[in-house]
């Protein structure tokens, strides 16, 4: 099967009065392929409208209602108004993570309805798991107008740290995602991935035609900083902000780090036509 590049539901005319008011309104979002997400809204804090929303994904076994993504969008909105997205398997939405597969398309499906609210501006902003999807949605889907990637995996499979030596032992046996389901609830698909496997996050930033950002820290224990460096390398526009003391994803997020980028995407962040180039 060829890898994903199906598009998400068509983003509906822009609508700016049917915004919600309510920090962190909830909304049932359905993916290309019928799977339903939960997905959390938060309107910039000073309470101006504004164009600019940014689509947030976060990390392996997180979810929009754990206290790092909760403060993450707290911080986040000095510069925009957030979408929080679970990811499939992952807090309240349906179905099982295919490790970044597949969840370009739930990435697509929050995008769309960031647009249905009539952001004229809209941009991704991903956390290891999350960036994967991130970068990798950029390149496939488009329409959004900046991409900002912290704490990524460059490449597939990656066994180069004992962390992720770990993390891969719990996620392909059986016992394992038994665990993750128990203690992180955390719902991991037994299935394989397409034959070949979907591009990587270094593959996919050479797609890209729009900034990306790459954002990584020096004791990062899951990722070292050479995937940092071969995703940066391949985009053809884009910044990467080496992190010193700073450790991995969600975990290791700063209220300044987190407003630095909420001002590079507000900067960066270009208007672009919905459809897929």
């Amino acid at each position: 099967m060829p890898d994903l590049d199906t598009p998400g539901a068509a983003a509906a005319a822009p609508r700016p009065d049917a915004r919600p008011q309510r920090t962190g309104h909830s909304r049932r979002l359905q993916a290309a392929d019928g799977t339903l997400l939960h997905a959390r809204y938060f309107p910039r804090r000073d309470g101006v409208a504004g164009d600019l929303a940014v689509v947030v994904a976060h990390g392996f076994t997180q979810s929009s209602h754990s206290p790092q993504m909760k403060r993450i969008s707290n911080w986040l909105s000095e510069h925009a108004s957030v979408v929080l997205l679970d990811l499939r398997g992952h807090g309240r939405s349906r179905g099982h993570s295919t490790l970044g597969w597949r969840e370009v398309l739930d990435m697509d499906a929050a995008v769309s309805w960031a647009r249905a609210l009539g952001y004229r501006r809209v941009a991704t902003l991903g956390f290891s798991l999350g960036s994967a999807v991130a970068v990798r949605h950029g390149a496939l889907h488009r329409g959004v107008g900046a991409v900002a990637a912290v704490s990524v995996p460059g490449e597939w499979h990656y066994r180069g740290t004992a962390a992720m030596r770990t993390l891969l032992r719990l996620i392909l046996t059986k016992p394992g995602r038994g665990l993750l389901r128990l203690l992180r609830r955390t719902r991991v698909s037994p299935s394989g991935w397409s034959t070949p496997d979907p591009i990587d996050a270094r593959a996919a930033a050479a797609e890209l035609d729009v900034p990306l950002l790459v954002v990584h820290g020096d004791e990062d224990g899951y990722f070292p900083v050479h995937h940092a460096w071969q995703v940066h390398a391949a985009a053809p526009s884009g910044s990467l902000w080496l992190e010193r003391g700073f450790g991995h994803a969600e975990a290791g997020a700063t209220e300044s780090l987190v407003t630095r980028i909420g001002a590079w995407l507000d900067e960066h962040t270009v208007a672009v036509d919905p459809v897929r180039a």
